[in-house]
């Protein structure tokens, strides 16, 4: 069992490396979110069921695996950060 989780650990360190980055598709979806409705009141019910949907935390997944990954090991982040 020690050797599966340390060969686990290993792996995800080999295609997890790049981690850290702009988190553009987080921020694109935070970004919309404020400017949603002209109501704070609408904006936090938006912002509930994109949570209880997932959205967030999906989209954060999608950057920290996928998108930050291909930054770092392709030069650019296929997700265009918003301009605000």
């Amino acid at each position: 069992m020690k050797k599966s989780l340390a060969t686990l650990a290993l792996v995800a360190c080999a295609f997890l490396p790049g981690c850290l980055g702009p988190n553009n598709a987080f921020n694109n979806l935070h970004a919309w979110n404020q400017k949603v409705t002209d109501s704070k009141w609408g904006n936090e019910a938006v912002f509930l069921g994109l949570n209880i949907i997932p959205v967030y935390g999906l989209c954060y997944f999608g950057d920290i695996v996928i998108f930050n990954s291909i930054e770092f090991w392709g030069g650019k982040n296929p997700i265009e950060a918003s301009s605000k």
